[in-house]
């Protein structure tokens, strides 16, 4: 009788052990692999997880914005995986659906998802910071801090003058929470990648440097938006810069002025006394007065070889040029163009 109840009760531990061990396998896997994120919706979500970080901010985040279902068992997962000492910055895309295992899994390699930087049609640092930091952890006034360091950007080899010229306008693909230092690394190898050996030959050949290719380039950009024209501008500036006759780039005088909003330049523009007044000094400017494009770089690389000293813009306003070899006929198309601004009411 005695033997008969040590079997039953020996059965019955089992079978509770064995229901035990059934439940806490199905909780163990309900808590691993149920799907967390977002189930009641069908898009991503965007997680930034700022640097300095920790794992309460996060856990924070994820539930107050519905991100996770279930807050409790995301954070079972979390310090079995040591997730919640291993905090790491940076931006994440969480799909739908998504189970506890897998988005702790991403958040712990700090598998990021990259951004995209695009900058252009850049004139000044001020521009330049906002732009290339529109989509990043970094601010843009820790940008200009760097950027206006002239201890620092000596580093790169360059001046305050001449730093611009090593941004190349492009779309690149940065993590999110890239710091302005990394940034300034990261362009600087663009720019050595971006000179070739072919382009750096191109350059020595006008008897030019790499800044001061920049340079002239950003005048034939601000010259004209006519991509298949700025070749035979860039021709025109060369043959002055080739004789010492000043560059007179119309440009130059608005960025000495200070004042992008000039339509139509005067002689008070031309009295400007700046190093960027191409009208009073020869020679190119002391930098560049916008960042050029790719394909203003190449257009002086590429330049054309003419014998026009003289360009000025069409009287239709197409956006194009009329180019002159002497003096007289350009006078001639300049004329033509003052009475066309005239007759626009353009002042």
């Amino acid at each position: 009788m005695q033997l008969e109840k040590r079997k039953k009760f020996t059965l019955v531990l089992l079978i509770a052990i064995s229901v035990l061990a059934i439940s806490m396998t199905f909780y163990f896997y309900q808590v691993f692999f149920s799907p967390n994120t977002l189930v009641e919706s069908d898009q991503p979500y965007t997680l930034k997880i700022p640097t300095n970080s920790v794992y309460k901010n996060v856990v924070d985040q994820l539930y107050n914005e519905k991100v996770i279902n279930d807050a409790l068992s995301f954070g079972f997962v979390s310090k079995i995986l040591g997730y919640q000492e291993a905090v790491k910055p940076g931006l994440y895309k969480i799909d739908p659906k998504m189970n506890n295992l897998q988005l702790v899994r991403m958040l712990r390699s700090g598998r990021q998802t990259p951004v995209r930087v695009t900058f252009n049609n850049v004139r000044t640092k001020t521009d330049l910071a906002e732009k290339i930091t529109a989509n990043l952890e970094v601010t843009k006034e820790q940008f200009l801090e760097l950027i206006q360091d002239s201890v620092y950007i000596r580093k790169f080899d360059f001046e305050e003058e001449t730093v611009m010229s090593m941004f190349i306008p492009n779309t690149y693909e940065f993590w999110w929470n890239t710091s302005a230092e990394e940034l300034f690394d990261r362009m600087h190898k663009e720019y050595v990648t971006f000179w070739t050996e072919e382009r750096k030959k191109k350059a020595q050949a006008m008897g030019l440097s790499q800044k001061e290719v920049s340079t002239l380039a950003s005048i034939v950009q601000a010259e004209s938006q006519k991509a298949d024209e700025r070749p035979k501008i860039a021709g025109v500036y060369l043959n002055r810069l080739r004789i010492g006759m000043p560059l007179q780039a119309d440009p130059t005088l608005v960025f000495a002025a200070g004042d992008f909003t000039i339509k139509r330049l005067t002689g008070v523009h031309m009295a400007i006394d700046s190093p960027y007044n191409t009208y009073k000094y020869a020679g190119l400017p002391p930098g560049p007065i916008n960042l050029p494009d790719i394909n203003s770089l190449d257009a002086v690389l590429n330049a054309e070889q003419h014998k026009y000293m003289y360009f000025c813009a069409k009287e239709d306003f197409s956006g194009y040029h009329t180019f002159a070899v002497t003096y007289n006929e350009h006078i001639n198309n300049a004329s033509r163009y003052q009475r066309a601004l005239n007759a626009a009411k353009i002042f």
